[in-house]
């Protein structure tokens, strides 16, 4: 995407209403490469129908008929104050309308995101060291050699082997090593890029642009910001470590749906076999600032916490765990980049990197092998015996539906664990991006009405620009103060197991579209977890207090904490309303015993195409409530080991 003059200016007048900088130290966010980065990240959008229409929002953005048009008046944008753009945005955020709250969620999101992303013009931020915020880490010279040696095609390419797994992540990486080790020949075909310790600086701005997708980025009504992996390893390179396994209560409900074999000693091996080869342990639990406040809070309150069992070996706890989510550079991480991909090459597994799968190719009924293309336009055709998706649960119902399968359930039963915050200021320096990722949860209203959903409660370590996405704007200087005082920040993660689904649907770019509402029963378990939040923070010693919620509230010690949790109630969570994320992304391409209800069968495999099986997050029956990495890996142990056997 390219913008025009008319275009860059208009989305440099949005940009430094959100973040003008202070006029003295902190400059401002076009002064510090913001716009460039927004215009870069909407340029690797791989739907150019959204690129297409931030280049038209912002061709008529500073016209009178905008103005009036998005409530602002018949006025040019560009000649009014700074409070009057701040009061236009607001008025944005405010309206009855969830398509302008969500525009305006849209904009706020990618201004903010890009200036505490952008390094300015000598690569350290003035603004990062206004908030006490170290930046980068920089790359480690003692960083030891990459143990996988993935190909790039740099021309046509045409393949023959037994399998071809589509997607290298928690998913595709175990399926490989599963199938390599039973003697099949296998091709791993992954879109993104291969980079390990010895390329991980812990920034932002190169982890987000390289190691994650360039989108969707958000559900269709704009209720929900999304992020997945996208490299070698995929997520698993950029999760948090968070290890559990599949609840019981929740094995019987998936295996209720028609898979009975989540309910057996069959789901147990593959659990098991899992959990070994991750070396999962509770070693590395040193308590950081955040899980200290965290559990401070549920000890006084006399509620669940435990501590956190992590897939890690010689993790440091501390500066370097904080930057886990873009890549651990100390090789800790036990990733599928560190354990099934080097057992899969190993048993001569072939991995190539840089190849998006376009389709499935059939003949008679059955997958011949996937058709691709690399980035730079090059075809690489694989032909195979079966074929193993493991795109993620946006890319593998894409996949799948690009191929030609008809099957209804294809996309739907979408689930995302909605996740928001509640925030607090204390006394004491919490440095929240330092400490153990995640070391302590709660899980005391997992269960919050006695149907088996409800919430669970973690700490993430806070870096700026990912810390922003939970947080409101309601003007520049209020938005400023907060940040300038992130040190002190500590949030409470509230995490729902939704029962209710939403669709994933293919453009006609064949990109998937996500479309997810918030269910009112839902909405219903996200509202006590607030409410359970912000009882934690209060208990913990909280100075002030405040939510995602745009409306901007905060309580301050010595008041009613039921006046704050009732104030977030009367808000809501409609779109554009609460600032939420979907955390994970699950069930779109379901496991099951009927094609009535389900995408695929109780071997993982389509009811269309025998020899196409599914092995990711998209296979989950219904929400897992807990962290899925685990849960992934051993769903794609089983559906493998199965694949194997018939093979």
């Amino acid at each position: 995407m390219s913008l025009t003059a008319k275009q860059r200016a208009n989305l440099t007048a949005i940009c430094d209403t959100f973040a003008p900088g202070d006029g003295d130290t902190i400059p401002s966010a076009s002064a510090l490469g913001a716009v460039e980065i927004v215009e870069a990240m909407a340029a690797h959008n791989p739907r150019k129908a959204e690129s297409d229409q931030l280049k038209r929002l912002l061709g008529v953005w500073d016209s009178r008929l905008a103005g009036l048009a998005l409530g602002f008046g018949p006025r040019h944008f560009s000649s009014m104050s700074q409070a009057d753009r701040e009061a236009a945005l607001i008025g944005l955020s405010d309206s009855r309308l969830a398509q302008k709250r969500a525009l305006f969620q849209a904009l706020k999101g990618a201004a903010t995101l890009a200036y505490y992303l952008a390094p300015g013009p000598t690569g350290e931020s003035p603004l990062w060291t206004a908030m006490g915020y170290p930046g980068p880490l920089g790359l480690r010279t003692d960083a030891a050699a990459p143990p996988l040696s993935p190909t790039t095609p740099t021309s046509d390419v045409e393949l023959v082997c037994d399998v071809v797994v589509v997607g290298s992540g928690a998913g595709g990486g175990t399926a490989a090593a599963v199938l390599a080790a039973a003697g099949h020949d296998v091709v791993v075909l992954e879109k993104g890029l291969y980079y390990d310790d010895r390329d991980f600086d812990g920034g932002e701005l190169g982890g987000i642009t390289r190691l994650y997708a360039p989108g969707p980025s958000a559900t269709a009504e704009g209720q929900l910001s999304m992020l997945s992996g996208q490299c070698l390893g995929g997520g698993t390179v950029v999760n948090y470590t968070t290890s559990f396994r599949t609840p019981d209560h929740v094995r019987e409900e998936w295996a209720s749906i028609g898979a009975a074999q989540f309910a057996t000693e069959e789901f147990d091996r593959s659990l098991d076999a899992v959990w070994e080869r991750l070396e999962v342990n509770r070693n590395h639990n040193a308590i950081s600032s955040r899980d200290t406040i965290l559990e401070r809070g549920l000890t006084r309150l006399g509620w669940h916490v435990d501590e956190m069992p992590r897939n890690v070996k010689g993790c440091d706890n501390g500066i370097e765990c904080g930057r886990c989510g873009y890549g651990c550079r100390l090789g800790a991480k036990q990733s599928v980049a560190k354990t099934w991909l080097v057992d899969a090459e190993e048993n001569g597994a072939r991995l190539f990197t840089g190849v998006d799968v376009r389709t499935v190719t059939t003949s008679g009924g059955v997958a011949t092998g996937v058709d691709a293309r690399t980035a730079d336009g090059h075809s690489v055709r694989v032909r195979a015996r079966a074929v193993v998706v493991a795109g993620g649960s946006l890319q593998t119902p894409a996949l799948l539906r690009r191929s030609g399968l008809t099957n209804p359930n294809i996309g739907r039963h979408l689930r995302l664990h909605p996740a928001t915050a509640v925030w607090g200021s204390f006394e004491e320096e919490v440095r929240p991006w330092e400490g153990g990722i995640q070391t302590r949860y709660s899980n005391e209203h997992a269960d919050v009405d006695g149907s088996g959903y409800g919430v669970i409660y973690e700490t993430a370590a806070t870096n700026p620009a990912l810390g922003v996405a939970f947080m409101s704007w309601r003007g520049a200087q209020t938005h400023r103060d907060r940040m300038m005082n992130l040190a002190h920040l500590s949030g409470v993660g509230v995490i729902t197991r939704d029962q209710d689904s939403g669709e994933v649907k293919v453009g006609k770019d064949g990109e998937p579209v996500v479309h997810y509402t918030l269910s009112a029963r839902d909405e219903q378990r996200l509202r006590a977890g607030v409410a359970g939040a912000a009882r934690i923070v209060e208990a913990a010693g909280a100075l002030t207090m405040f939510s995602g919620h745009q409306a901007g509230f905060t309580w301050t010690r010595g008041e009613s904490v039921d006046g704050f949790i009732a104030r977030c109630d009367t808000e809501g969570y409609q779109p554009g309303r609460c600032a939420m994320a979907a955390l994970h992304i699950m069930g779109s391409a379901r496991m099951g015993g009927s094609a009535d209800t389900s995408a695929t069968d109780p071997d993982g495999a389509t009811w269309e195409i025998p020899n196409v099986v599914v092995a990711d997050a998209s296979s989950f029956p219904t929400s897992s409530g807990v962290n899925p990495m685990i849960s992934i890996e051993a769903i794609a142990h089983m559906n493998a080991t199965r694949l194997a056997a018939r093979l």
